[in-house]
């Protein structure tokens, strides 16, 4: 049986660098390659996507070969690899029956291409079948074929097949674990990552993908051990790095996830990026001048950037710097201002500088974006209790009230209490205080503090 792409990475630069030699006929070098030869450049310039290349030296393959069967079937191929499907199949028909490897791999190609999918799966069984040795072999190149267009269940019972041939074959366990991924089969996929890793604890792909499942899933813990593994084995990987930078600030480990993001930032031609993620780590270390140091770096990369807009707002604003921050927010609702967020960060300013009437505009255009938002919701209800709106403040608290999912905001019963209290609706009140004390064993002196005492 013929392995395609079985010939090393090396071989085929050095073969594709004679051919490339003798056309540019500055060495004299030789101008005669064997038909493996031709076809190894045939494969290597397709994989590069370089179509025009390889049929190129398709070309120059057949006047030295002339009619040759494996050149003939690479023709097939480049045509496949261009979209005209129906030109490769007659090709690959009219070469017969002949029961070579890859050509009855182009085929199953071409008729997966064409809609034929039954005719493909007839003679995927026929392949397996008439191979006999190397079985998950065959299974995994079958799989590949399907994975090429996201065929995940076709592909998934041709590596299952290869699977119970050999369990010990690491590429296709990789191809597997991917399979059990995108089939939301995540336990499965863990297992076979694992599995591999019994044979090869040196697999760093294999830690990587484990990683990134546990991630997913917020197994953060278990996410950081598999990626402090990979970065080991593979110390220079960008994505290792970044993604174990990410797993400290999601653990809240943000002097840890700095290390991470500095050293990325070494591995890579920063576009920005890393810079908010630097900055948000200090942000959460409440050191804000380093914070904004680098935002302002993201900025200096892209004058638009409405993440770190949004950050140096947010720093501003926590070091009471209200009027220092509206130039950076009223940016970045030039930029969005259809985002929800930045109506709410402008209120919130707006606020801090007093200027109620103005923030409760903005809220207004936050909640027209984004009705969904119990804390705005509750912040426009407080300002209408200070303007004494009361039926107003009630409609916004019963809004908040019925957003809040989660139950997340504090004292809003208690808030409604003193609402209803102060439009004279003491029955609504009491119920409501009567729930705030169930959240809050102060909720009833609060009350009183704030209404006086009431009639029990």
């Amino acid at each position: 049986m013929r392995r395609i792409f079985s010939t090393p990475e090396d071989d085929f630069n050095e073969t594709v660098k004679r051919y490339e030699a003798f056309l540019s006929n500055h060495d004299g070098t030789s101008g005669y390659f064997d038909v493996e030869e031709l076809e190894d450049i045939v494969d290597y310039y397709l994989r590069s996507g370089r179509t025009k290349d390889s049929s190129g030296a398709l070309e120059f393959g057949l006047k030295l070969h002339p009619n040759n069967f494996a050149l003939r079937i690479k023709r097939a191929k480049i045509y496949l690899a261009t979209g005209d499907t129906y030109k490769a199949y007659s090709i690959l028909e009219s070469l017969g029956t002949h029961d070579d490897y890859e050509l009855n791999l182009l085929k199953i190609d071409a008729l997966r291409k064409l809609e034929r999918k039954e005719e493909a799966h007839r003679l995927c069984k026929h392949l397996i079948e008439t191979e006999g040795e190397d079985i998950d072999q065959v299974c995994l190149d079958i799989a590949y074929i399907f994975l090429s267009d996201y065929d995940i269940n076709s592909a998934f019972q041709y590596l299952k097949r290869g699977e119970a041939y050999n369990p010990d074959n690491e590429e296709l366990l990789f191809e597997l674990a991917f399979c059990y991924e995108h089939l939301n089969e995540h336990a499965k996929a863990i297992r076979a990552y694992n599995h591999i890793l019994t044979k090869d604890p040196y697999a760093g792909e294999a830690w990587f993908n484990l990683g990134q499942i546990y991630f997913t899933h917020q197994k953060f813990q278990h996410a950081l051990d598999a990626f402090e593994y990979a970065r080991v084995i593979n110390p220079d990987d960008s994505l290792t790095c970044l993604q174990k930078a990410h797993t400290h600030f999601q653990l809240q480990q943000y002097e840890a996830a700095l290390d991470e993001f500095f050293a990325f930032e070494e591995l890579t031609v920063d576009s920005g990026q890393t810079y908010l993620y630097i900055g948000e780590c200090y942000e959460r270390l409440e050191k804000y001048q380093d914070a904004i140091t680098f935002y302002q770096k993201a900025l200096d990369k892209d004058k638009d950037n409405y993440e770190a807009l949004i950050g140096i707002t947010v720093c501003l604003m926590e070091q009471d710097l209200f009027q220092e921050s509206l130039h950076y927010i009223q940016q970045a609702i030039q930029i969005k201002n259809d985002d929800a967020d930045a109506w709410v960060y402008f209120a919130e300013a707006l606020m801090g500088l007093d200027d109620t009437a103005a923030a409760l505009l903005a809220y207004m255009k936050s909640i027209e974006l984004n009705p969904d938002q119990p804390d705005t919701l509750m912040a426009i209800a407080n300002i209408f209790m200070e303007q004494e709106e009361f039926a107003l403040a009630i409609e916004y608290y019963q809004q908040a009230l019925k957003s809040d999912e989660y139950h997340e905001l504090e004292n809003i019963h208690l808030f409604m209490a003193v609402a209803y209290h102060l439009a004279d609706n003491e029955d609504a009140a009491q119920l409501s205080l009567a729930k705030a004390m169930e959240e809050n064993l102060d909720a009833q002196k609060i009350f009183n503090e704030i209404c006086g005492e009431t009639k029990n």
